[in-house]
């Protein structure tokens, strides 16, 4: 199979010779952003996709967790740890990880969890190298499509999950107004950007090989997270069993990963992922989980416009975001 596009011949080990040239964005703190490959990402991440390439060993049991910023991916993380790990962690057992860790302690970011200033990407490399197979091992990634590693693709499975309109516009709020957030997110200007690239990348490669690549909607998944989980599992190549419907443990990895329930956990009250950049605080990544949240914001003429702007990226491609309805995953 020919590599996909974007994936081949990208002269990542010449990144520190070219990044100096790259468009510069320094309004997206904590880190400045370049635009590479038609995204915006920070310069760390940059400068480490060599290593990357070069050091990681996808396995075909591997399963990687594909989002853009804010789009559910911490939902996505503790569904599928939750599920890939039930044998040893029961959703009802009270030391169960997700009860005492992060979802993003319990599934690393490829690419961004890690320290740059004290850690080199090989130290996040070895500890998933050192992982078993059984369960599958779980890496997750905010990268665009274009920028993952060649053997990535090729070997693994990958689940993507998109959101209509990514919660905050993947800005930090405590940098921006909600208008100039808005005009960041209008013009691609943020990490990842721009989202509805980012986003059809990956729907494209899931229509060219559903096999490999996953699509989730974060909408479909609030409305029925059930439904949703099991196909979820199936994919992932640990379907659940009849004798675990029948006894409720679907239901039962749906209510530990649900908001309410993260939220109200004691490690996700207070402290924080001291490996991320910018040192996030765990509350930061619980917020309402509502579909529609959008509506209290958006004046009806920014809404038309995002509207307009998606449209007409997303034109002839097939894709369309779902409409949505207000929701609440509880």
């Amino acid at each position: 199979m020919a590599a996909p596009a974007g994936t081949a011949a990208i002269p990542h080990g010449d990144m520190a010779e070219i990044l100096p040239s790259l468009p510069l964005e320094i309004r997206c703190p904590p880190f400045p952003l370049r635009r590479y490959k038609g995204f915006w990402l920070p310069e760390a991440v940059l400068t480490e996709l060599a290593s990357i390439h070069a050091r990681i060993q996808p396995r075909t049991s591997d399963i990687f967790l594909a989002s853009f910023p804010k789009s559910g991916t911490t939902w996505l993380k503790a569904l599928a740890f939750a599920t890939a790990n039930r044998a040893r962690h029961r959703p009802s057992d009270v030391d169960h990880p997700l009860r005492h860790m992060n979802p993003h302690q319990c599934v690393k970011f490829m690419e961004m969890d890690l320290d740059l200033r004290r850690r080199d990407v090989s130290s996040l490399l070895e500890e998933f190298e050192a992982l078993g197979s059984l369960p599958p091992r779980l890496l997750a990634t905010h990268l665009p499509y274009c920028l993952l590693p060649e053997s990535f693709t090729r070997e693994s499975r990958l689940v993507y999950i998109c959101r209509k309109v990514s919660s905050a516009y993947g800005v930090d709020a405590r940098c921006f107004t909600l208008e100039e957030a808005f005009e960041r997110f209008c013009d691609g200007r943020l990490y990842g950007g721009p989202h509805w690239k980012h986003v059809l990348q990956y729907w494209e490669e899931s229509m060219r090989r559903p096999q490999h690549v996953m699509f989730l909607e974060y909408e479909k998944m609030v409305r029925d997270p059930g439904g949703g989980l099991k196909k979820l599992a199936e994919f992932m190549g640990c379907g659940f069993s009849s004798e675990e419907e029948k006894g409720g443990v679907v239901e039962a990895i749906v209510k530990l990963c649900s908001l309410r329930e993260l939220k109200n956990q004691g490690v996700n009250k207070s402290g924080g992922n001291s490996n991320q950049a910018g040192g996030i605080k765990n509350e930061a990544f619980f917020r309402k989980g509502d579909i529609g949240d959008w509506r209290n914001h958006l004046t009806p003429a920014m809404a038309n416009r995002l509207d307009k702007i998606v449209e007409d990226a997303l034109q002839g491609s097939g894709f369309t975001f779902q409409e949505d309805i207000s929701t609440t995953i509880d």
